[in-house]
């Protein structure tokens, strides 16, 4: 294996609490009702546009300016400054040890490179990252495998030298679109059991990843024997 790409909303970080007040101004501004946290993040994945598109029908509406609506998200979103967004426990460290062991480390997320890339350099784990590949860098969103076999070319890898981790069904469903490996972080923005969504390996801690990426390439290393 060459390389690990990371989804970012749900796996690396905990961004719903921002993006929950950007979209509660938001109703606010249309004199809509607010929405709570947990409905909130399961509108998340799918890129900015959807996740307002869910919030209007979460309200029984469809704006005719839809457009407009979600660029006043975008600028709402910006505002807040990621104020609220954290890394989840151990992924910083878990970077490190993955970049120690050659690992070229990539982002692929349907969120904008625009704030992907500042959040990024927020928390200050920027300068782990070959590739940023946001919602918006290709012509298509996950789970069209294109955003993630371009982020993994970027950092020098093919589908079979490439892991991706990610935390969600529209996750699994781009891994097996792309034909690469796909870990699964069970604490992120999932809808379904775990059992449910197909993984190569499953991990609730960050500090078990590391292990579990050298147990995978071992088994396959031996199956490729």
């Amino acid at each position: 294996m060459k390389a690990m790409v990371f989804d970012l909303d749900g796996t690396l970080i905990d961004s719903a609490p921002d993006l929950w007040m950007a979209a509660n101004r938001l109703m606010g501004e249309a004199d809509l009702g607010p929405i709570d946290l947990d409905t909130l993040k399961s509108f998340i994945g799918n890129g900015i546009g959807r996740l307002v598109e869910r919030c209007f029908a979460y309200n029984d509406q469809r704006p005719a300016n839809l457009e407009a609506c979600i660029a006043r998200f975008r600028t709402l979103y910006g505002e807040g400054r990621y104020a609220h967004t954290r890394l989840y426990p151990g992924v910083r460290d878990a970077l490190e040890v993955l970049a120690r062991r050659g690992f070229n480390l990539g982002v692929c997320t349907n969120k904008d490179e625009a704030p992907a890339r500042a959040i990024l350099e927020q928390l200050a784990i920027a300068g782990q990252f070959t590739a940023v590949v946001g919602g918006d860098t290709t012509a298509a969103q996950k789970p069209d495998p294109l955003p993630l076999l371009r982020c993994g070319a970027l950092c020098g890898a093919t589908p079979d030298e490439l892991i991706y981790v990610g935390d969600s069904e529209i996750d699994a469903q781009t891994a097996a679109a792309a034909k690469v490996c796909f870990m699964l972080y069970t604490e992120g923005y999932r809808k379904l059991p775990v059992e449910q969504i197909a993984h190569d390996g499953a991990f609730l801690d960050f500090a078990l990843l590391p292990p579990l990426v050298a147990v995978l390439g071992g088994a396959k290393a031996r199956h490729a024997d």
